[in-house]
């Protein structure tokens, strides 16, 4: 298993449209990925952050949108994002009782880097997102998430996203098997212009059965082949999706785009069970928002227009399918609390490939 393939490393392509040169959501530029893994025994848990660009995130706020698709979730700051439009610190992923833990650090990062907040100008809205990693791997009451973990994931945060279950995917279980980080993207040409859209995906849901590859039932074969391993019967757990694109967006377009990734979650053949967490949040890093109020109250920005918002949608659908299939691929066999195991979808190759 130390060979984990990709998707399109075993002949699958999703979609028409082009990937990035990475086939992935740094992709566009600006955004980085950090992971802090925590993988002993019983143990099987980290923390993923996602810097949105290269920029001071409070002070140039980015324009951003979050679909909630099923809301049995514990995030933190949606509620501030969806009312004003704005991405004002990097994302953090982690475990569902460790949402509190990453979200003071998250906190202490912003403070630490930004004099003025809570002196000179008011507070800051920390995005923490989760899945729940207790229900088979993972010994979640233990608490293992840090603030030490979350402050290192921010600083090794780079251009390279490594994937499966590692970071805040470490415990994840996907479709009853290993699950975890997956990423892709897509190019749009539109006229002269071309624009990139990442995803990237925290993958905890599914039943095995309901599993499908580029609309092939693969599930039921992968169940076929480990019956006296089936996934359990009910779904429940949740899943998280990052988009990002350096197109010109509002956020009144983003959350068009960002309901787009749900058909992209659904083409894997999740039915987003009552007892999971499906949430879209993206962001797009075109045109910054400044925290401070010129002068000139009034600003002239950049706009997609209308019409040409169809090939991000499909943008958005291919590359989260994609990822979510990367992250099931690329995660190795674990084994958890109570001797708990999950197998992985690289084990059953022959069955995924095109």
């Amino acid at each position: 298993m130390d060979d984990r393939p990709r998707l399109r490393d075993l002949g699958v392509t999703i979609g028409t449209l082009p990937a990035g040169p990475g086939n992935a959501i740094t992709d566009v530029a600006g955004v980085a990925v950090g992971h802090v893994t925590l993988s002993d025994g019983p143990v099987q848990t980290g923390v993923t952050a996602v810097m949105p660009h290269a920029g001071h995130p409070f002070r140039d706020k980015l324009p951003a949108a979050v679909h909630v698709v099923n809301g049995f979730g514990k995030s933190t700051g949606l509620m501030q994002l969806a009312e004003l439009g704005t991405l004002e610190t990097p994302v953090v992923l982690t475990n569902t009782l460790s949402v509190g833990t990453a979200s003071t650090a998250l906190v202490r990062h912003m403070l630490e880097t930004t004099p003025e907040i809570g002196a000179s100008t008011g507070t800051v809205n920390p995005i923490v997102m989760e899945c729940n990693d207790g229900a088979w791997l993972n010994d979640i009451r233990g608490l293992h998430v840090g603030e030490e973990h979350v402050l290192r994931a921010l600083a090794e945060a780079g251009p390279a996203v490594e994937e499966g279950n590692l970071g805040a995917g470490t415990g994840m279980s996907c479709y009853g098997l290993a699950g975890g980080i997956g990423t892709a993207s897509r190019v749009v040409a539109r006229g002269p212009r071309r624009y990139t859209l990442g995803a990237l995906t925290l993958c905890n849901m599914g039943r095995m059965e309901d599993l499908r590859v580029d609309g092939r039932a693969v599930g039921r074969a992968v169940a076929e082949r480990i019956a006296a391993e089936k996934a359990e019967a009910r779904e429940q757990g949740s899943i998280i999706v990052l988009l990002a694109t350096d197109a010109p967006l509002d956020a009144r377009q983003l959350r068009r785009l960002a309901v787009r990734g749900g058909a992209g979650i659904g083409r894997t053949g999740t039915h987003f069970g009552s007892g999971s967490g499906d949430v879209v949040l993206a962001f797009a890093t075109a045109e910054t928002v400044p925290h401070a109020m010129p002068e000139d109250p009034e600003a002239t920005r950049r706009s997609l227009h209308e019409d040409a918002m169809d090939p991000l949608f499909r943008a958005a659908i291919e590359a989260v399918e994609e990822a979510i299939l990367n992250a099931l691929l690329a995660a190795r066999p674990t084994r958890g609390k109570q001797g708990r195991g999950r197998r992985s979808l690289a084990e059953f190759a022959e069955l995924v490939r095109g």
